[in-house]
């Protein structure tokens, strides 16, 4: 049983995810400064799920707004809790902790009406913030996630990254109807 107590189990929310897409992205390069500039480039992105469905992970490319850029998210669902934790990982920083050698902290969460929010605690700068991922407007052929910055524990948000996905396989879309 989850958190909420109703039964429902989440394993199966990021099940849309699953294919090829190609993302629109909107990214504030400054965040948290005052600054309203946003870059705009596209991006590819591939899902495939995880053995025994313990998750999935993606891989995130975009041959125009960083050459050799590579990102990676892993989302590893817990059966006890029901929450899913999402792994950020690039060819960069790796998405380890220098201190620790570990992987940075997932954002943890689960999806609720058709929204899916999750948050930790993380550093921008040098400063402690928390960091919002949010999905929503799903279908079979397309979805929205966005990343949000709290510098005051989550009183106020500023939103610094907009994907608008759309599948490029339109078969698995169908299959999925």
């Amino acid at each position: 049983m989850n958190q909420l107590g109703n039964g429902r189990s989440g394993k199966r929310d990021f099940d849309f995810l699953v294919g090829d897409w190609i993302v629109n992205n909107q990214r504030m390069p400054e965040p948290l400064t005052g600054s309203s500039e946003w870059e705009t480039f596209e991006a590819r992105l591939r899902n495939r799920p995880l053995p025994a469905g313990i998750g999935n992970m993606d891989d995130f490319v975009s041959e125009t707004w960083r050459p050799g850029f590579v990102g990676l998210s892993l989302r590893v669902f817990n059966p006890k809790t029901n929450l899913w934790s999402i792994y950020w990982l690039n060819n960069r920083d790796g998405g380890i902790d220098a201190a620790t050698g570990a992987l940075t902290a997932p954002v943890v969460g689960e999806f609720r009406d058709g929204v899916g929010n999750f948050e930790a605690a993380d550093t921008f700068g040098g400063r402690p913030i928390r960091v919002r991922y949010t999905w929503s407007d799903i279908s079979n052929a397309a979805a929205r996630w966005q990343q949000a910055f709290s510098p005051d524990d989550g009183h106020t948000w500023e939103t610094n990254w907009i994907m608008e996905m759309t599948r490029v396989d339109t078969r698995r879309a169908n299959d999925l109807a």
